[in-house]
């Protein structure tokens, strides 16, 4: 991460770096949050061991930002995070998750907590560059209060040799998300969940899946919306298969619980054109910058 050493909360291995509070802003490491904020310990669930806590309470004029990095072999981590956006407030978090090396068998596990109250809004950019023997496991989950809204962009650029994601949505009134997945996979096993609960009137959702399936890669995806108050949702997953030892196994779930609610969905899976691959190469390009070109073309559909 560039600015690591300004970060909201930067995190080595299980030493905090580098911790950072302004006006309108309070970060903690999350065990102190818990024994400062006892209103914290119903969404922590639990006593922390590790991780971060960011309550925004004014607006402010920068990104939110944490770097949470592996750079010793066989760390294990166990993180509980708690983001909290007050009512009105608009926000930006870029949050980025790595190890420094290819080979440190590390292992990480996040539990984390993001509550957007009334009329708040964040863009929330998560993203991974992992080595290929770990072992990582996020399992996030969203609470969108009345009126607000949530962009979500998880992109994983690097990936471990087993992910398992799972991420849960729930929509107040009015509420909107915008979700988006770019699942990269590379000798790896990769599991994504994410469901999304349309829980109040008139909210929105949208769900954006990209998944590569790269060289021995075995991704499995599932993605689901349940309408349970009159409200509109959509889901578009598409995997695309860059090497004949790939795998994608990808199962939308529309759930609706309303007769006044509208849910749609569109899913394809396939393989580089060849017709297409000829078409660039015959201009020029070499296989393997047109197989990026096309690659890139896929992400930003």
């Amino acid at each position: 991460m560039k600015d690591a050493k300004n970060a909201t909360y930067f995190q080595i291995d299980h030493h905090i770096e580098n911790i950072f509070s302004g006006e309108g802003i309070q970060v903690l490491p999350s065990k102190e949050a818990w024994e400062k904020f006892i209103w914290t310990r119903k969404l922590f669930g639990k006593k922390p061991k590790e991780g971060y806590f960011i309550w925004v309470q004014k607006e402010v004029n920068f990104p939110l930002s944490a770097c949470i990095t592996i750079v010793s072999p066989k760390i294990s981590q166990d993180l509980e995070n708690l983001l909290v956006i007050e009512r009105g407030i608009h926000a930006r978090a870029n949050v980025v998750c790595n190890a420094k090396e290819k080979n440190l068998y590390g292992i990480h596990r996040a539990k984390g907590r993001i509550i957007l109250k009334e009329g708040a809004t964040l863009e929330y950019n998560h993203v991974h560059e992992w080595g290929q023997k770990d072992f990582v496991s996020p399992d996030y989950e969203f609470f969108l209060g009345k009126n607000s809204h949530l962009i979500y962009n998880y992109k994983n650029l690097l990936p471990p040799e087993k992910l398992e994601l799972k991420t849960k949505i729930h929509c107040a009134e009015n509420s909107s998300l915008n979700l988006n997945f770019v699942i990269n996979g590379q000798k790896s096993k990769i599991s994504v969940n994410d469901s999304v609960f349309l829980e109040g009137k008139n909210s929105q959702g949208v769900v954006r899946l990209r998944l590569l399936g790269r060289e021995k890669s075995d991704i499995e995806a599932v993605s689901k919306i349940f309408a349970i108050s009159p409200s509109r949702g959509h889901l578009d997953c598409q995997g695309l298969l860059i090497d004949k030892t790939a795998k994608i196994s990808l199962t939308p779930q529309l759930v609706c619980q309303n007769k006044e609610s509208q849910l749609t969905h569109e899913a394809s899976l396939g393989k580089i054109s060849e017709e297409e691959l000829t078409y660039l190469r015959m201009r020029g390009l070499s296989e393997k910058e047109a197989i990026d070109l096309i690659v890139s073309g896929f992400l930003n559909k």
